[in-house]
């Protein structure tokens, strides 16, 4: 579906966004293990969260929601059913990946699959450390999906991540909720820690050391109730647009504030953006907060180094921003957009060039001077939902009508991103 967006002068109002992705698959999961009756309110609306929501009801899962679709109920039995279907993770890699921990430790077979795109994305890096951990696993050509899991006893291990990579300390620490013995994760950097805050809450003791997490198993999960905040994420595409739009200002409640994502509201503040944190709190285990965002006087960005892991998935809308700060933009040390739903690196790239943006491209990233003028354009979303909601952005500050083809991409994340767009721009 092609969506034409044109320019506004700006954006105002008051929005919430859908819940948090990461935080609604953790939920899902941990409550499909556990003990009992878990309830999740606000989950995630986006279809990735619903490919898990399809595995696990074709793995047994009993699963019902209230009225208005807004609480989400699990009826907890402590396991899995075997199913004689493929499980299909669609184009969620949090899906195949953290549930392929799961799986390993079960009594059968599992075979697990996903569309295109993920089909192109590594799996090696969780297969090597549940194959330490006694799993059999068959993979396709080059470690990647289908997955076919044998269900075998595991053990605990003590395994060192080579990058910061939530999905394979999740996926780990999963496993090692079914494993006899202390399963231990070290990584580089800290990732995001969803998994290690929500654990404590179904019952599970988490003991953290600096960049380490360890558990023993095997643990019992109780249900409990699980209130997801709004996904920072998401925001940060109104984030971008408020900051670079004159006379903006928006108001985004109840947002996710998890240390290990706010990269994106830390990097813009210290180059001019005007960002207010109010209502502070912590619930589960995860803080949150409403944000005030104004426009504001933006400066080139040094994105590398520790700040990777804490924005990795903002980078795209981080691009359009330095298209219109003062000064240079580095991006360094993200190699990992290479392989995520589509090449992100040459999708920011390759679209930007289509705006008149003069870029200059590295294996790990990218450099521009701002500010540039943007043109509209057709832009190709490749698929990817984070590339789609990035240029929409780039739409509404560039000079006549710009097209997003296969816009529909963004139900992965944000089935109501347009609605919402319209409400600000009319607000």
């Amino acid at each position: 579906m092609d969506r034409h967006i044109n320019p506004v002068k700006r954006v105002r109002g008051i929005l919430k966004v859908p819940g948090d992705k990461s935080i609604s698959h953790r939920a899902l999961l941990l409550g499909a293990l556990a003990q009992g009756r878990t309830s999740i309110v606000n989950l995630s609306s986006g279809m990735d969260v619903a490919s898990t929501l399809s595995c696990l009801s074709k793995l047994g899962v009993r699963l019902s929601s209230d009225a208005d679709g807004r609480i989400c109920y699990i009826e907890g039995c402590g396991g899995f059913r075997e199913t004689e279907g493929v499980l299909d993770a669609g184009n969620s890699g949090t899906t195949i990946r953290l549930l392929s921990g799961l799986l390993a430790g079960q009594t059968f077979t599992s075979r697990i699959t996903g569309d295109e795109s993920l089909k192109r994305r590594p799996m090696e890096r969780i297969l090597v450390p549940l194959r330490k951990m006694g799993a059999d696993i068959a993979a396709g050509l080059g470690d990647t999906v289908p997955l076919t899991i044998h269900g075998k006893p595991l053990h605990g291990i003590d395994y060192r991540i080579p990058m910061a990579s939530a999905q394979i300390k999740s996926c780990v620490l999963l496993a090692g909720l079914l494993a006899e013995g202390r399963t231990q994760v070290s990584e580089p950097a800290l990732s995001r820690d969803h998994t290690e805050r929500m654990l404590p809450e179904f019952g599970v003791d988490v003991r953290r050391t600096d960049l380490t997490v360890e558990l023993d198993g095997p643990a019992r999960l109780n249900g409990c109730k699980i209130d997801v905040p709004g996904d920072l994420s998401s925001a940060a595409f109104f984030i971008v647009a408020a900051s670079i739009l004159p006379e903006s200002e928006i108001v985004i409640e109840n947002v996710g504030m998890n240390p290990s994502r706010t990269g994106i509201v830390d990097i813009l503040k210290q180059s001019g953006g005007d960002i207010q944190i109010d209502c502070h709190r912590i619930q589960n285990g995860e803080p949150r907060a409403d944000l005030a965002v104004r426009f504001g006087d933006m400066k080139g960005m040094d994105i590398s180094g520790r700040w990777i892991p804490q924005l990795i998935d903002e980078i795209p809308v981080l691009a359009i921003l330095a298209t219109q700060s003062m000064g240079r933009t580095v991006v360094r040390n993200a190699k990992e957009l290479r392989v995520k739903e589509t090449d992100r690196i040459a999708a920011v790239a390759d679209n930007l060039r289509a705006m008149g943006v003069k870029i200059d491209v590295a294996d790990d990233g990218f450099v521009l001077e701002g500010p540039q003028e943007l043109k509209g354009a057709c832009i190709d979303s490749r698929g990817d939902h984070r590339i789609a909601m990035a240029f929409t952005i780039a739409g509404l500050i560039a000079r006549g009508e710009t097209t997003i083809r296969g816009s529909e991409c963004v139900d992965i994340s944000y089935p109501s991103f347009y609605s919402t767009i319209e409400e600000l721009i009319h607000g």
